[in-house]
């Protein structure tokens, strides 16, 4: 069965399965619906969900707002993660659970990891060694981020050894099965939580980065991590049901992201956007331009059509970010390798994801103001894999974070790029004691939305 067909099945297998069970706050160690596989189905069916939000792609400033410009304009206001866990994660927990196979259980722990390393990069310490306990626990304690970062650098190199690389995986809508892929998957993902770690820790960063790479990452762009949409209604594009089901042309790309493309005629700029009706050329809009009288959908650069087609893929982990990081880790002395040649291969395998293979990126990193510069390197690494992570702008905004890099975002009306998502009002009133505990901790009692995280060294 090939991967769309797969995905079709399970679209609607899940709409069979008692979905509210699937998803709800039963005890974990007494599940009554569902088999393995049918888990892990379902939360992998919520993978494209941690990369389309508008929210991820302002936080990074890929993508201006042409109508509504106030809902871009980072309001001090809270977002849920209830459905991370009350979805995807208590699946997951599930599955783990009843599996009956190494190489199911081994899924279910690296799916888990992966999600709860996006979580916790988007909102600081969150429930996690207590959190998927159903009716056992209602109220887990948040756990800091730095235990939680010790703990899934340990989950996920165990699950890669669990895996059974002489057996597969049933009803797999992201791998086929294929298990080596994601033994290199789990170590990949290991490799990119190093590099966070840059600034606050970089002996942790420098071993785990090196023990990931020799335990093996990903090795082309067949091994990337991908979701599939479908050209279906029942599996479609985020984007495609925002901008052509619904009509909705309210986003530009960004001046900031044009600035660094354009210039240098990235062939990933004619699929980021298309060009301005009114002029023909690539025109960004200034971030949080206010002025709605003055906009005109004409005149800029709309979301590409290759992006908000039905079917079109969800890039979540990659070879070429895989290799950013790599670089990063061989410009910082953490591992020896060329960093040149690295970053060289990075952009390639960028420029081939994209335009899938319509061009193969050589004569783009031959140019001056590409081709690798040690003086600059780390900001050249960073802003080349800034542009790579296009339309996953919550890790977009954490590369941000860290590095300070790419130096273009914009304050409009004197906001700043925000430093994490706050808490909503409801942890507050559900888990009060441990919400405020984890405040405290973190923030000295203010949830707003400038608050660092662990990782966030301010330098």
């Amino acid at each position: 069965m090939t991967m769309k067909k797969l995905i079709i099945f399970f679209t609607f297998a899940m709409l069979t399965v008692s979905g509210c069970d699937l998803v709800s706050n039963e005890n974990p160690n007494a599940p009554n619906e569902g088999s393995p596989e049918q888990l892990l189905s379902n939360a992998m069916l919520s993978l494209s969900g941690l990369s389309s939000s508008p929210q991820g792609e302002y936080n990074a400033q890929y993508l201006s707002e042409l109508i509504y410009i106030d809902g871009s304009l980072y309001q001090e206001s809270g977002t849920s993660f209830y459905g991370w866990y009350q979805g995807p994660l208590i699946n997951l927990q599930n599955a783990q659970d009843i599996a009956i196979t190494a190489n199911q259980k081994a899924v279910a722990r690296i799916l888990k990891a992966y999600y709860f390393w996006n979580i916790t990069d988007r909102w600081g310490d969150i429930p996690y060694s207590e959190a998927l306990q159903g009716t056992d626990d209602f109220t887990p304690a948040y756990d800091t981020q730095k235990a939680i970062y010790d703990s899934l650098f340990v989950e996920l190199k165990s699950a890669a050894d669990q895996i059974d690389l002489s057996g597969s995986l049933d009803n797999d809508i992201m791998y086929g099965g294929d298990m080596e892929k994601w033994r290199k998957l789990s170590n990949t993902i290991r490799l990119l939580m190093a590099v966070r770690l840059s600034e606050v820790d970089a002996e942790k960063a420098t071993q785990e980065a090196q023990d990931a790479l020799e335990d093996g990452i990903m090795t082309s762009n067949d091994d990337n991590f991908v979701f599939q949409h479908l050209s279906s209604e029942s599996n479609e594009s985020y984007w495609y049901n925002q901008v052509v089901r619904q009509s909705r042309e309210w986003w530009a790309l960004s001046e900031g992201l044009v600035s660094l493309m354009k210039p240098v005629d990235d062939p990933r700029l004619d699929v980021y956007g298309d060009p301005a009706k009114s002029s023909g050329e690539f025109i960004g809009l200034t971030f949080g331009t206010s002025d709605e009288s003055q906009i005109s959908a004409q005149d800029y650069s709309l979301l590409g059509a290759d992006i908000h087609e039905q079917d079109a893929p969800v890039y979540l982990v990659t070879y070429a970010g895989a290799l950013f990081a790599k670089a990063e880790a061989a410009q910082r002395g953490w591992i020896n390798a060329n960093v040149e040649s690295v970053y060289n291969q990075a952009v390639k395998s960028s420029i081939q994801q994209w335009t899938e293979g319509a061009s193969d990126g050589s004569d783009f990193i031959n140019q001056p103001e590409v081709a690798y510069q040690p003086a600059n390197g780390l900001e050249q690494i960073v802003t080349q894999r800034y542009v790579h992570l296009f339309m996953y702008g919550y890790q977009g905004w954490a590369l941000y974070r860290r590095t300070g890099y790419p130096d273009i975002m914009e304050s409009p009306q004197g906001r700043k790029v925000p430093l994490r998502q706050a808490y909503t009002p409801d942890e507050k009133l559900n888990n009060t004691e441990n919400y405020e505990e984890a405040v405290k901790r973190q923030f000295g009692g203010e949830n707003t939305l400038y608050g660092r995280l662990w990782w966030d060294v301010e330098n």
